[in-house]
């Protein structure tokens, strides 16, 4: 039977000090923009390809919204680098840990958004069928977000891999 909290009786918490907090953050920030600014990248020269040239006009703005959201998010995912700058980066709050990470999560949202419009039109290229790429685009969409905000969330799903999996100690 789960804690409230949704771990198994016996299975190891620790809490962070707000300093180790603010670390552990920082790194998964540094985790996720390399592959943020890598997308952008390939975004940016997407549009000296000789197939965009086959694009519409309509799908060219979509590519365009594409390279705005995954802008957005690589904004959202450095906005806590400069609230901490901002501040002097001697200070740590606890104000600053959920700001900080509502930023990082929330920024997933557009990255997601951004990568399915650019799987769209990707797929409208390969294989010139506007419903099926659309299809294929939402479900993307849809993997992402349950991949990045629904399955972090799913506790049962945790403490079931847990009972299966975990070590046990002698």
């Amino acid at each position: 039977m789960a804690i409230a909290d949704g771990r198994e009786p016996g299975e190891e918490r620790e809490e962070l000090e707000l300093s180790d907090a603010a670390k552990t953050l920082v790194e998964e920030c540094r985790m996720v923009l390399p592959g943020i600014q890598a997308t952008f990248g390939f975004q940016l020269i997407a549009v000296f390809n000789q197939r965009f040239g086959d694009l519409d006009l309509a799908e060219r703005y979509l590519h365009l919204a594409a390279m705005c959201l995954v802008a957005l998010s690589a904004a959202m995912v450095m906005t806590p680098a400069a609230i901490h700058r901002h501040y002097g980066g001697r200070e740590v709050t606890d104000t600053f840990i959920y700001l900080s990470t509502l930023l990082l999560l929330a920024g997933m949202v557009p990255l997601a958004a951004g990568l399915a419009l650019d799987f769209f039109l990707i797929a409208l290229l390969a294989i010139d069928a506007r419903a099926a790429a659309a299809l294929f685009a939402a479900a993307l969409f849809a993997m992402l977000l349950f991949w990045w905000m629904a399955f972090p969330r799913w506790r049962s799903l945790h403490a079931w891999v847990g009972r299966k999996y975990r070590v046990r100690r002698a």
